[in-house]
């Protein structure tokens, strides 16, 4: 037997008996095709020499054999032993099926984050509506304050672009504090803090409120 069929011989052995469950030689092939490169052929004679020396034990069903470790190897397990190790199974399975859950909702809240604005982009946003939001105020203002220069339908139409801005201002305004809420989240210092460090101003800052429509 050369050298590498000897360490495939091992490595099957090792296998068996760490896994300590029933397998067929297609199973072992498959399994351990990567790690000790024997072809299926040389995989079924290893485990037929193993079962003739008496390493591992072989069941015959029908036309398939199965293979597993010898079980006088290992000490004997109490019942109690045995329960425990149910009980032990149980609760690691229940606490992966959680873990699996919550991974999932992470994914989920990580995806909608990766679709949103960053918090560099809503500030820009923020900026240039303020200044945009001032200068037709400012405008507003000088069309008020004007007579008799101002057509009804003018007016009408700078009031529509008022009542268009003001929702555009509240719905961008909604979307930072959810974005600002969702961060906060796990987020582990107050909100002024977060405020501060990523350098948002709002519109209690500079003394603006959002006029009614």
């Amino acid at each position: 037997m050369s050298k590498k069929d000897s360490a495939g011989v091992a490595q099957i052995l090792a296998y068996l008996n760490e896994k300590n469950r029933p397998f067929s030689a297609q199973d072992v092939f498959t399994n351990l095709q990567k790690q000790c490169g024997l072809g299926k052929t040389a995989v079924v004679k290893a485990m037929e020499q193993l079962a003739q020396e008496g390493k591992i034990k072989e069941k015959v069903y029908g036309k398939q054999k199965i293979y597993f470790a010898d079980q006088s190897q290992f000490a004997d397990v109490s019942d109690a032993e045995l329960k425990n190790m149910d009980a032990r199974i149980t609760e690691l399975s229940a606490g992966v099926q959680s873990i699996s859950q919550s991974c999932r909702q992470l994914d989920a809240e990580l995806k909608e984050l990766n679709s949103s604005l960053t918090t560099v982009e809503m500030k820009t946003q923020i900026q240039e509506l303020q200044a945009e939001s001032s200068g037709y105020k400012e405008r507003l203002d000088k069309i008020k304050s004007a007579t008799n220069h101002v057509t009804p339908e003018e007016r009408q139409k700078v009031y529509k672009e008022r009542e268009t801005y003001v929702k555009e201002w509240r719905k961008r305004k909604r979307m930072v504090t959810d974005m600002v809420g969702a961060i906060l989240e796990g987020y582990p210092k107050s909100k002024k803090q977060f405020l501060e460090e990523a350098g948002i101003e709002t519109d209690e800052d500079h003394k603006v409120t959002m006029p009614n429509i």
